[in-house]
Order: structure tokens, then C-alpha cells, then sequence
């Protein structure tokens, strides 16, 4: 427990009670709340404090029923098991340490202020999503990277703001449905232009004499793109978290019957918060490795193209968690609770995930650039967009979700294969994918 770490701790400011994201807010939904009186009981403290942190992190939300999940697809992958059973458990496994890393993340404010909090928040949250992409990256599956992290603005702003605002509109269609647009607008600029550095190197592509001829100017101008998306993002941090902070923090209404309100003390300490968002990334990371190493039999054995399962499944899978807790949100007519996590979610992914990957890419020598191809370009295009809040816009989003789905089910893509670094290679505009 906290008090036993750190005992000068009575309590919060408003403004660290009130600063809290809707990140932290929607995942905070599938928490419940730990009974610690059989181990207050321990005699030792050492041993009192270690169990009462493994209370509180492990069995101190509603998907803890998912962590077997993590220990079956280590046994799975060390004794032989095939391929897709260590993807799918992996999977399964996955999506409670997303929703633990926010838990944590969120422990670490209490203590650090809701600025240095908010700087961790938008480092850690999407880690997921970032571990999996590096891990394949280092393996060479470019296409992987981009489909993942493409299903992940996807679902964001189709499937999760679909259900949100299709359940929340059906739930409340007695009542005025109300959200600030404010947050809202800035995000859908950030996607924009997001977008825009999508589109100019598909249009280079399209432009040119030939691939070979554009590859090496689509390259560059992907990467001089990342740099000014990067310095895009970093500028949105201090808009949020500085000079504007007002408009991304999250209203906590008193309500007696929600068991969600803001608690008065952290019930993890400073160091120990640390150490377990470190073990807890080092076991995602474990994970991550699983599913982009097995992907591909996975795809094999199921019949399933792997541009489907990274679109659909990858996001849908490792974002449950805070999926699910938006729409619990939407229920409540807590709109702004559920647009700040889809779109402040997608913002991150495709300001600094997606241009730290063509970053990182470029530093180990492969060839990544942001033509994510006529098809993928074109969905996410179709994904930002803004509109008013009613349940008719919702379904619309959540029908659009499924044709975007279908149409990488049924698109015929080739088996992915794992470039050298001593190869140069350009592939066909199926993939437009370049490495080295």
C-alpha cells in the first residue's frame, strides 16, 4: 500500500484530483476496488507490502481472469505448441497489461503532479501498440508495423466512437447528449495533418515515372515528414499539459452512485509503481515478440490474410480495455470521456508512434516511409472526420468500420517475408514498401 512507502502523503490538490485524462478515466472503469484485510494481517511489512501490491496490480481489475493467459503462452511457445495457439494467447494476455501500464501510470501522477503524469501518460499510452511495432521492425515485417498501427487509428475513430456514440445516443435518448468540442477540434488537426503527410508520399508514388524512380524522394520527404510530425506532437503535449490544460481534463460530476469517482490517496507508492510498469512492459514486450513471431502461421492456419489480422484483430484485441471503458463512459452520457480516448488515442499513434517508427527504422537502416498504399491512405481518410453526437452518426461510423474490415478480409496480400539487411528491394504496390 502507498502509506507504507510513502507516509507523508494525506492526500490531493484539486488540481491533481481533477487533472486527470480521459485515458486514465476510461480505463479506470474496469477497476474494482482490492479487500486488503486478510493481508493486513501479515505480520511481516516487507511481505505485506509485496502482497498487498500484488493485490492491487493483479487482481485489482475485472480482467484479471485474462492473466493465465500470460503464464499459458510462455508454456505454449516453450513447449512446441503451434503458432496460432501462442498468438492468440499472447493476444489474450496483451489486453490486461494495457489496461495495468494506465493503472500504473496513473499511480505514478499521484505522486509526481498531474504534468509529469500527463508526460508519462503520453509516452506509455500506447505501448502496446509501440512494443509490437519495434519488435517488428527489428524482424524486418515492415508491413506488419503499418497495418497494426493503421487498425489502431482505425478502430479508434470507427469502431470505438461508433459504439460510443451509438450506445450512449440509445441510453440517453431522453437526455441532451453534451461534450466539449473544444478538445475535439484539436485533435481532428492534429489528424489532418497527420493525414496530409500520408497522402504526399502516395502521391509521389503515383506522380512518378516509376517506383524505382520516386522510391528514394518518398523515402526522404517520409522521413523529413516524421520530424515535423514529431515536432507536432511535442507542441500538442504543451498545449495540453501547459497552456491549455483545461480543455483536455476530465469533469469528475459527484455522484454517489458512481463507484468511479476519483480516489483521495494512491494505492501504489512511488517506487513500486516503477518497478511494476517496468516488469509489466518487459512481460508485454515478452508478448509482443509471441504475436509478431507467429503471426504469419497464424494467418496461414486460419485462413485469415495478415493485413486483416493486423488491421482487426491487433487493435481490437490489445485495446479492449480502454475500448470497452469508453463506452461504459458513453453509456453514462459521459461523452467527453469517450472522444477524448478515441481521438486523443489515434492523435498519439499517428503523431508520434507511426513517425518514432520511421525514426527508429531509419537509425537500424530500414527503408520505412509513410505510403501506406491507395487502400490503407484512403481508410483513414475516410476515418477523420467530425460531426455532431447522436446514435445515427455512431452506427454510420460502426457500418463503416465493417466495410473498411471486409475489404482487407477479401483483399488478396502476400505472404510477408523477412527482408535482409544486405538486400535491396522495392515491392509492388500491393505492399510499397521499401527496405533494407
Amino acid at each position: 500500500m502507498a502509506s507504507m512507502e510513502n507516509c507523508n502523503i494525506k492526500g490531493l490538490s484539486k488540481d491533481t484530483r481533477h487533472g486527470r485524462t480521459a485515458h486514465n478515466m476510461s480505463s479506470s472503469s474496469l477497476r474494482k476496488k482490492s479487500d486488503l484485510a486478510l493481508v493486513s494481517k501479515v505480520p511481516c511489512g516487507l511481505v505485506r507490502l509485496l502482497l498487498a501490491n500484488l493485490q492491487e496490480v493483479i487482481l485489482g481489475t475485472k480482467l484479471s481472469v485474462l492473466f493465465p493467459a500470460i503464464p499459458a503462452a510462455i508454456v505454449a511457445k516453450c513447449y512446441g505448441f503451434g503458432d496460432p495457439w501462442v498468438f492468440a494467447l499472447s493476444l489474450l494476455g496483451l489486453t490486461p497489461l494495457a489496461e495495468r501500464v494506465s493503472f500504473l501510470t496513473e499511480q505514478i501522477a499521484y505522486h509526481t503532479g498531474p504534468t509529469v503524469g500527463g508526460l508519462l501518460n503520453a509516452t506509455c499510452g500506447n505501448a502496446t501498440e509501440l512494443i509490437i511495432a519495434i519488435f517488428a521492425l527489428i524482424q524486418y515485417k515492415v508491413d506488419v508495423v503499418k497495418y497494426s498501427l493503421l487498425g489502431s487509428i482505425l478502430s479508434n475513430l470507427l469502431l470505438v466512437l461508433g459504439t460510443s456514440l451509438f450506445c450512449g445516443g440509445i441510453a440517453n435518448l431522453t437526455k441532451e447528449q453534451k461534450f466539449d468540442r473544444r478538445q475535439g477540434d484539436v485533435n481532428s488537426l492534429l489528424l489532418l495533418m497527420a493525414l496530409l503527410c500520408h497522402i504526399l508520399p502516395l502521391m509521389f508514388r503515383y506522380t512518378g515515372d516509376s517506383v524505382v524512380v520516386t522510391a528514394k524522394p518518398t523515402l526522404l520527404l517520409s522521413r523529413v515528414c516524421s520530424i515535423i510530425m514529431l515536432i507536432g506532437y511535442f507542441a500538442y503535449l504543451v498545449f495540453q499539459l501547459w497552456t491549455h490544460r483545461q480543455f483536455f481534463e476530465t469533469q469528475e460530476e459527484e455522484d454517489d452512485s458512481d463507484d468511479l469517482t476519483s480516489q483521495e490517496a494512491p494505492v501504489i507508492g512511488f517506487w513500486s509503481g516503477f518497478a511494476w510498469l517496468a516488469a509489466l512492459t518487459a512481460v508485454i514486450a515478452l508478448l509482443s515478440e509471441f504475436v509478431v513471431g507467429t503471426i504469419e502461421n497464424a494467418s496461414e492456419s486460419w485462413g485469415i490474410s495478415v493485413s486483416f489480422i493486423s488491421i482487426i484483430l491487433l487493435p481490437i484485441v490489445g485495446n479492449a480495455a480502454e475500448h470497452a471503458g469508453a463506452i461504459i463512459f458513453a453509456f453514462k452520457n459521459k461523452l467527453d470521456i469517450s472522444l477524448g480516448v478515441a481521438l486523443g488515442s489515434a492523435t498519439q499513434i499517428a503523431m508520434f508512434v507511426v513517425p518514432l517508427c520511421i525514426v527508429i527504422s531509419w537509425i537500424c537502416g530500414i527503408k520505412m516511409d509513410l505510403d501506406f498504399n491507395l487502400l490503407e491512405t484512403g481508410s483513414l481518410a475516410l476515418s477523420i472526420i467530425d460531426g455532431t453526437s447522436h446514435y445515427m452518426k455512431g452506427f454510420v461510423l460502426l457500418l463503416c468500420y465493417i466495410v473498411i474490415g471486409a475489404c482487407f478480409f477479401v483483399s488478396p496480400t502476400p505472404t510477408l517475408k523477412r527482408a535482409n539487411v544486405l538486400d535491396l528491394g522495392v515491392k509492388s504496390s500491393t505492399g510499397g514498401l521499401f527496405r533494407a
